[in-house]
């Protein structure tokens, strides 16, 4: 293993439950896993987060104090994975660290667009003496793009093939999905909540992260109505490209949405709630405009029995990554320390087809130990 090769990749998605860490070697331009390690984010620091992703909690203090731990809980798990997997920081060519992202404003007409990630990415590479690239999003922002999803770049290096239409669907807190057609194009966007309101709804009625396995939302039955509800949010009819994060979908919007609904049992409510994950996704697919044959999912949705039954049932022969070479919950991950790999190289890391830029340019700005 050359250290001209070996990339770490840094995850913390929407659900702000832990920090992924991936280590990969990309010589020869192939893909090797070498290991992962996964640290949870502390709670104090996790009720922080969700503080900042809330336009009533723009503190300064709050902004910088949390952008400094973040920064911290990176090195320590970028050191624990080094530790696990016997490595020295001078084997690493860099770390990728997407950073917690606490505010996203997709372009429109009437706004100023912007992507915020925190965690110093200069503590990063002074604590670990590694190469750090980070900053991915406001690049493409710069260039009209909507700065996201990002990882359709990495979905297609990996995971197309010449024989079948494939989409590769990841379900984190948001969900997104990349279309891989056998002709090497590459379209992609959000398509609105993956887990996040599932867990919301979870964390309020049974006092847990997420609804395990979905086995809570199964013994519930879909409210139809409740759900052609849910379904007239005006994101979900926006033409692509598109991103969407907690700005939108959180608590504040599913109390508004459920205000009419106080008598539907919380169970009930969850099984819509999985729904209209499972139906926003699948109706993003149809729309795409070619036959899809493959489906394959990533992030944490792809342990939610309930949630892959239910795409099973839309959806023509559907499997986790897993299938492809990569676990679903480490793929993120695995993108960043890609996308690293690509600053590092001076090549490209959007897609402008994805993200409606006006050009593919290279993403992601470099910290020196």
């Amino acid at each position: 293993m050359s250290a001209a090769n070996i990339f770490i990749g840094l995850m913390s998605g929407t659900s702000v439950d832990a920090v992924d860490a991936v280590a990969v070697d990309f010589a020869d331009d192939k893909f090797s896993w070498i290991g992962s390690h996964s640290q949870t984010i502390a709670d104090n620091l996790k009720q922080d987060i969700l503080r900042l992703c809330h336009s009533d909690a723009d503190r300064v203090q709050l902004l910088a104090e949390t952008d400094h731990r973040l920064g911290k809980l990176y090195a320590a798990t970028s050191l624990a994975l080094l530790d696990k997997l016997g490595l020295e920081a001078s084997q690493i060519a860099a770390i990728g660290c997407h950073g917690q992202t606490v505010r996203h404003a997709a372009p429109t007409e009437h706004s100023i667009p912007f992507s915020l990630q925190i965690g110093d990415a200069n503590i990063l590479a002074a604590n670990t003496g590694i190469a750090v690239v980070a900053d991915f999003r406001r690049k493409d922002m710069a260039l009209g793009g909507q700065g996201a999803p990002l990882v359709p770049a990495f979905h297609r290096q990996m995971f197309a093939s010449a024989e079948k239409n494939r989409v590769i669907v990841n379900i984190g807190g948001i969900a997104n999905i990349t279309s891989l057609p056998t002709d090497n194009s590459c379209t992609g966007f959000d398509t609105g909540p993956g887990n996040m309101l599932m867990d919301l709804w979870s964390q309020t009625h049974l006092g847990t992260a997420y609804d395990h396995n979905g086995d809570w939302a199964a013994s519930g039955s879909a409210n139809r109505e409740l759900l052609q509800q849910l379904k007239c949010d005006d994101f979900f009819a926006q033409p692509a490209p598109k991103s969407t994060g907690r700005e939108l979908f959180n608590r504040d919007w599913l109390n508004t949405q459920l205000s009419g609904y106080t008598n539907l049992p919380p169970e009930d409510i969850q099984a819509t709630l999985l729904a209209l994950t499972v139906e926003t996704i699948c109706e993003a697919i149809d729309g795409l405009g070619n036959p899809v044959q493959e489906a394959y999912i990533c992030g944490g949705g792809a342990f939610n029995k309930a949630l892959m039954a239910g795409l099973k049932q839309l959806l023509p022969a559907v499997a986790a990554t897993e299938a492809l070479g990569i676990a679903p919950n480490w793929v993120e991950a695995c993108a960043f320390a890609w996308l690293a790999k690509q600053r590092i190289e001076h090549k490209a890391g959007n897609l402008a087809a994805v993200t409606g830029a006006k050009r593919e340019t290279i993403l992601g700005a470099v910290y020196l130990p």
